[in-house]
Formats: C-alpha cells, structure tokens, sequence
C-alpha cells in the first residue's frame, strides 16, 4: 500500500511538472506568435514604404526624363538662333564693308 501510494505520488509530482513544462512551451509559443506577428507586421509596412518609394521614384524619372526632353529642344533651338545670330553678323559685317566701300567711291567720286 505504502508503495502504490508513492507511486501515485510520484506519478503526481512528474505530472504537474510535466503540465508545467507544457505552460512554459505554451507561454513561449505565445511570445514567438507575438512576435512573429510583429515581424509580418513589420514587414508589411517595410513593403508599403518601399512601395511608396518606387513610386516617388518612378514619379521623379518621370519628370527628369521631361526635363532632359524639354532642355534638348531648348539646345536644339539656341544652337539654331545662335547659327541665325552668326549669319545676321556675318551679312552686317559685309554689309558695313560694302557702305564703306560706297562711301569711298561716292567721296572719290565727289572729289574728282
């Protein structure tokens, strides 16, 4: 009798410290799941930021490829003003040569 009594006993002991083992893994898998739904979360907003980022990019190429579109027309037209500017000179400066070249005939012609 004595021995079945220990045996119960020793069968309650390892039993309560089996259930306590078990709330231990319970309270354990309760942190993991906390913070493994922390991460999800985490990651979640890390991809909605990221998200928000590759459209800011996107949107800022964008504009920089209307940008360098808009700055070669403007290059494409100051050069053709620029060669318009060069050849005004150029036909100026023929032009004053040939005033001056009339304005000495005409006062050699007036001197004679």
């Amino acid at each position: 009798m004595d021995a079945i009594r220990k045996k119960m006993q020793s069968l309650k002991s390892e039993t309560d410290s089996l259930y306590k083992t078990i709330a231990g893994f319970e309270n354990d898998t309760k942190e993991a799941t906390a913070r493994a739904d922390q991460a999800d979360c985490d990651i979640r907003d890390y991809g909605k930021k990221v998200q928000s980022l590759e459209m800011g990019f996107d949107e800022t190429n964008d504009k920089l490829t209307k940008a360098s579109e808009s700055l070669d027309e403007a290059e494409k037209q100051f050069k053709e003003v620029e060669g318009d500017v060069a050849a005004l000179t150029r036909r100026i400066m023929l032009m004053e040569e040939e005033d001056k070249k009339s304005a000495d005939v005409l006062c050699s012609t007036i001197t004679k």
